[in-house]
């Protein structure tokens, strides 16, 4: 039964839209990702919270040779959103210059992406002192659930 029931808003976009987000913090994101895999990806952040967030990718040019899209490249996606938000948690804790970390991740797919651009969608699970974890669901175009991926991270204050 691939039936799909609606989301609440708030469940859907989690983190606030990025054009909200303050100039200066949008700035830092921006640059952080400057000849990274975020940016070789395609990936685009679209909302972002010490709650969770939204970002996308296309699935061309991240696919496997079958032309599928590649496991990888959506865990790395996940594993993405989830650690921008836990940088923001971890400044919610530690203050200015806190970092944080991926440590675990682990990804269940559950159908291929085929075209278009998938969504990936992080919500916080825990959000603690020295850890946070998140749950991120990546869809494709039509609403379809292709994975699910929960992303443990390390929240490091300044050095």
């Amino acid at each position: 039964m691939d039936e799909q029931l609606p989301r609440p808003v708030a469940e859907r976009d989690p983190g606030t839209p990025l054009a909200a987000i303050p100039e200066t913090l949008r700035t830092q994101l921006e640059e952080s990702t400057r000849g990274t895999l975020v940016q070789r990806l395609g990936m685009r952040l679209v909302s972002l919270g010490a709650d969770g967030g939204v970002m996308t990718m296309p699935v061309a040019g991240n696919t496997q040779p079958a032309g599928l899209l590649h496991g990888g490249a959506t865990i790395a996606l996940a594993e993405s959103v989830a650690s921008f938000a836990a940088i923001l948690r971890a400044r919610e804790v530690h203050g200015e210059g806190a970092q944080a970390v991926g440590t675990s991740v682990s990804a269940l797919h559950h159908r291929s992406g085929r075209s278009g651009e998938v969504r990936a969608v992080c919500t916080v699970r825990h959000a603690g002192r020295q850890t946070a974890s998140y749950l991120v669901d990546v869809h494709d175009e039509a609403g379809a659930l292709l994975s699910t991926i929960t992303v443990q991270t390390m929240l490091l204050p300044p050095r």
